[in-house]
């Protein structure tokens, strides 16, 4: 990596990192492909791209899960990275085996932040795993971004009680945030009072969420709530998909093509 691109990416890591301490939730529409990408870059009010792992593995017939080749992954983020000047975070998943060398070559195809999947494993395990990402970044020499997920919520056992899910959700949380993750995601928060609850134990503009479709409160809310950043997931891709079936549906049955489709490719 020559000196320009390394100060660049530096540059593209730390403004990321403020996004992230902002007074305004970071948000971030889930990305997949280059054309996706750049749609979202072109929209007013984007600051930042994230992929989406799953979206990523559906677009090659693979499902989620890691089951799509890391070297196929990373090369679809490798030409976000390339189509974009703003700053890329890629879905690790649970780290394809090796958290920290997985976060290597995706800093070294310009990725600047991650997600990491805690998937419930021994809590030293997943902290050990946190670690090692965190070490790439510093040795590349920038602020890496890792949104330190825990399943502790979504995997929850539905016929325990609610507040042990929590409770473990934010035991795990502040083991990643003491090992130096700026930030931590958990999936399946979506209650008003569970998401207050868990900002308030990680401390302000620490926890992200996802925005569930007709679940989920708004962007307003969870600002106010103190969340640092509501992403989508792969719901994003599934909207652009409804939008494509109901098209295709509707030509099936004697219609035609939606009237304002913009011509955004």
């Amino acid at each position: 990596m020559t000196q320009t691109a390394a100060t660049d990416l530096a540059r593209r890591a730390r403004t990321f990192l403020d996004l992230h301490t902002a007074p305004e939730i970071l948000v971030l529409a889930n990305v997949w492909d280059v054309v996706s990408a750049q749609v979202v870059a072109a929209t007013p009010g984007t600051q930042a791209l994230a992929t989406a792992s799953h979206s990523i593995a559906s677009t090659f017939g693979y499902a989620d899960g890691e089951n799509i080749p890391f070297d196929l992954h990373l090369e679809m983020v490798r030409r976000i990275v390339r189509a974009v000047e703003l700053p890329v975070s890629m879905d690790f998943e649970a780290g394809y085996g090796n958290a920290g060398e997985t976060a290597r070559r995706a800093i070294e195809a310009g990725v600047v932040g991650g997600n990491l999947e805690d998937a419930m494993k021994p809590l030293a395990q997943a902290v050990t795993a946190v670690e090692a990402v965190m070490a790439a970044g510093r040795e590349a020499g920038i602020d890496f971004v890792l949104n330190a997920r825990t399943d502790a919520v979504l995997r929850a056992d539905p016929a325990a009680p609610r507040s042990q899910a929590i409770d473990e959700a934010v035991r795990r949380g502040r083991a990643f945030l003491e090992v130096g993750a700026p930030v931590v995601f958990v999936p399946g928060l979506v209650a008003r009072e569970e998401i207050q609850e868990v900002a308030d134990a990680f401390g302000p503009r620490r926890l992200t969420v996802i925005s569930i479709p007709g679940v989920s409160l708004s962007v307003q809310e969870l600002q106010a709530l103190g969340v640092a950043r509501v992403s989508t997931g792969p719901f994003t891709q599934r909207v652009a998909l409804t939008a494509l079936q109901d098209a295709a549906a509707a030509l099936l049955a004697g219609g035609r093509l939606p009237a304002g489709t913009r011509p955004l490719n």
